[in-house]
């Protein structure tokens, strides 16, 4: 689906008075107050000795004089450091727990994504007893419910009642989860339940907001309010109540495996580095009094440590362009960017027709099988090669370390498409170039593109004559071999 257009829009009234995250100063972890001893030793273990700016912020308005009484709301721009934001206060309010029940809800759009959020859980939640499950449909769902949710009586070879929730036991203190699969294991994983819900986090907020996926967020929200709750339920909505017993309403008294604890509310963070404004879709999440924690006046912010270029080609070369860039990076980790699947799988198969090229380049998009992605990234994240063509799919959240330059082959049509692809360098204080291809028709819409993001000043970027001519022969060599590669495959009969 589409960026939607920019439009004007109200404001919410919390939205007017932000807490920039900016004056927050990074904090060494010896000095961050009330840190539990074992998750300053899982931090050192991954190799943090201090908190960002944006932790910092979330970290004093959950675990500090904040005390979470608020929901939150996190702008702020890509690689500033927002998994950890949120997983540090989760694991530290959980560190106290004695009964293991489901209690925080992390929700993401992507699989990949998933992944990695897992990774930063599993580094600080494992030193204190605590388990983070997966619910993104890489594997089986029987597999996923084998490692969600453990019932006795079945694994003894007895009968149980389904209604019965003495019978079921969850095996993960958080689950990290895509919205789809989390909605097949409320409508059909006996035992799954979310009646403990203490924390639900929903990571890339606009892209989770913008589309239904089965209407997740009314049913989290339905599944998770106390008797005294009002939540916003749209005019269309319907609830199947039809599912009985898994239905089942957030309890009153004293929570669960916390002695003399009152049943808390479900705190909410949301977070983007593009977090829209949109008054209709905000409410939706039905936030307490939220606070708004904002790094910098733009809601379009670019990393601090980024410098962009812009390359100027004619249309019809541009792969020549994009192939002599690469060349001049010597052998720099990259990303390059395309405007769709088919154009990633195109882009890629007319770059490994160069011959010569000693460039290693992989395809990484939604046409391919999510455990070749996986395996993808996995050996690019290890450096087993250089160059990574990929749809926008990777642009969300995606955090690959070293990645010096990214590449835009097609020209984004938004500014927070610029924003996501452009974060997935100069991220966590590093620094990183974006480059960006574009024709001299489309030099006036990508300025404008840029006065969007505070970054109207960019540099124009220049290739040697000579490395352009000295390519010439490839590139004509490498068009006919990948027409001839497309003859072969139209021949090819479809299974």
């Amino acid at each position: 689906m589409g960026e939607e257009k920019q439009r004007s829009v109200p404001v919410l009234p919390w939205m007017r008075d932000p807490i920039e995250v900016t004056l927050c100063q990074e904090l060494p972890l010896d000095c961050v107050p009330c840190l539990h001893p074992t998750l300053k030793l899982g931090l050192e273990n991954i190799g943090i000795s201090k908190l960002f700016p944006v932790q910092v912020a979330v970290w004093q308005e959950t675990i500090g004089p904040g005390n979470f009484e608020r929901d939150i709301c996190v702008n702020s721009p890509t690689g500033s450091g927002k998994t950890l934001a949120y997983a540090l206060p989760i694991v530290q309010m959980l560190s106290s727990r004695v009964v293991r029940c489901l209690r925080a809800l992390v929700v993401v759009p992507t699989r990949d994504l998933a992944l990695q959020v897992k990774q930063v859980f599993d580094g600080i939640a494992s030193p204190l007893g605590l388990r983070v499950g997966l619910a993104v449909g890489q594997s089986s769902i029987a597999d996923e419910i084998s490692n969600l949710v453990y019932i006795p009586q079945y694994e003894a070879g007895m009968c149980c009642d389904p209604r019965d929730k003495r019978g079921f036991q969850s095996k993960v203190d958080i689950l990290v989860a895509t919205p789809g699969r989390l909605m097949d294991h409320i409508n059909t994983t006996k035992g799954f339940t979310l009646e403990h819900l203490y924390y639900l986090v929903v990571d890339e907020t606009d892209r989770l907001l913008r589309e239904a996926y089965q209407s997740w967020l009314p049913t989290v929200l339905e599944l998770t309010q106390s008797e005294d709750d009002n939540i916003y339920q749209p005019a269309d909505s319907v609830f199947p109540y039809s599912l009985g017993a898994l239905r089942t309403r957030r309890r009153c008294g004293v929570e669960r495996g916390f002695k003399d604890k009152p049943y808390p509310r479900l705190a909410k963070m949301v977070l983007s580095a593009t977090l829209t404004q949109d008054p209709g879709r905000l409410v939706r999440l039905n936030l307490r009094h939220p606070l708004f924690l904002r790094a910098g006046q733009m809601r379009y912010r670019l990393p601090e440590n980024l410098e962009s270029y812009k390359l100027i080609c004619e249309t019809k070369v541009k792969p020549l362009y994009l192939v002599a860039l690469l060349k001049s990076l010597g052998g720099e980790k990259c990303i390059v960017f395309t405007k769709s699947v088919d154009s990633t799988h195109r882009l890629c198969k007319l770059l490994n027709c160069f011959g010569d090229l000693q460039i290693d380049i992989k395809e990484y998009s939604g046409l391919q099988h999510q455990r070749v992605r996986s395996k993808t990234l996995n050996e690019f994240r290890k450096g087993e090669f250089q160059v990574l063509v990929s749809s926008d799919a990777m642009t969300r959240g995606m955090d690959v370390e070293g990645v010096r330059n990214v590449i835009n082959y097609d020209m984004p049509k938004y500014i927070k498409t610029y924003v996501h692809r452009a974060g997935r360098t100069a991220r966590a204080g590093q620094t990183g170039r974006c480059f960006t291809l574009m024709s001299t028709d489309e030099v006036r819409r990508f300025k404008k593109l840029m006065r969007k993001a505070e970054a109207s000043s960019f540099l124009e970027h220049t290739l040697p004559s000579s490395l352009i001519e000295a390519l010439h022969t490839t590139y004509q060599s490498a068009l006919e071999k990948f027409k001839e590669i497309i003859l072969e495959t139209r021949k090819k009969p479809k299974d």
